[in-house]
């Protein structure tokens, strides 16, 4: 019995993950058009109603394809600042170009679901991703004020939460071009002033940069708490 338990469980995860690619899929092929139910069941292989054992709305479904995407992300910092390896801005810039800026499909899925979570997605699956953020940030930022003594409690979860409003805020300023440089949207006619004529990623490192010093000092790397105590 809890064999077979076993194997329904790992069918169940399949299921899932499957109708999660295939909305990815979707997604990379119409950006712009988010597929229905029945398009997304068609290309997991599954039956319309069996989208609905596992998601009750394609709202639901764009949410928890973007925490499979985020928590990518928050796995590799968290892998990094719990680590005893000296890390400064550098890295983390890194970071948030590979998993965030570069990867097509990120910034506008997270624009998106932000945009619509209050509305459109199940409460209950609203507070439940909410609650799994806020153990990302308190984990992510209790390793920040590990590796950097001048942090007090609670200083480097609220620079992580900062940092990804910068991310998404600026993204969501600028027109997505998809090549991670993109053109700020204040444009009239086609035509951007001077003022606004900045590119996305060079924006988003300055914007970084000036955070994180502000908030840890302006040296790139600082020993790990455990080497200097």
């Amino acid at each position: 019995m809890i064999r077979q338990r076993a194997v329904q469980t790992e069918d169940k995860r399949e299921r899932h993950e499957a109708i999660l690619d295939a909305a990815e899929r979707l997604l990379v092929r119409s950006p712009d058009r988010v597929a229905s139910v029945a398009e997304v069941a068609d290309a997991a292989g599954l039956a319309k109603g069996t989208f609905y054992l596992y998601f009750q709305s394609k709202e639901e479904l764009l949410l928890a394809l973007h925490e499979r995407n985020i928590d990518v992300f928050f796995s590799a910092v968290i892998a990094m600042v719990e680590s005893d390896a000296a890390i400064g801005i550098d890295e983390m810039l890194e970071l948030i170009h590979r998993h965030m800026v570069r990867p097509a499909l990120f910034l506008p899925l997270a624009a998106r679901c932000f945009g619509q979570m209050a509305q459109s997605v199940p409460t209950e699956a609203a507070v439940a991703f909410k609650q799994r953020m806020a153990e990302r940030l308190r984990r992510a930022g209790a390793g920040m004020e590990r590796h950097f003594p001048q942090l007090e409690p609670g200083d480097g979860l609220a620079l992580f939460r900062r940092s990804y409003a910068l991310i998404l805020g600026l993204w969501q300023m600028s027109a997505s071009s998809g090549d991670g440089n993109a053109s700020c949207a204040f444009a009239e006619g086609g035509v951007t002033s001077s003022v606004f004529a900045w590119g996305y990623a060079d924006e988003l490192d300055e914007a970084l940069r000036a955070l994180w010093h502000g908030t840890i000092g302006t040296s790139a790397t600082t020993p790990a708490r455990s080497e200097v105590e």
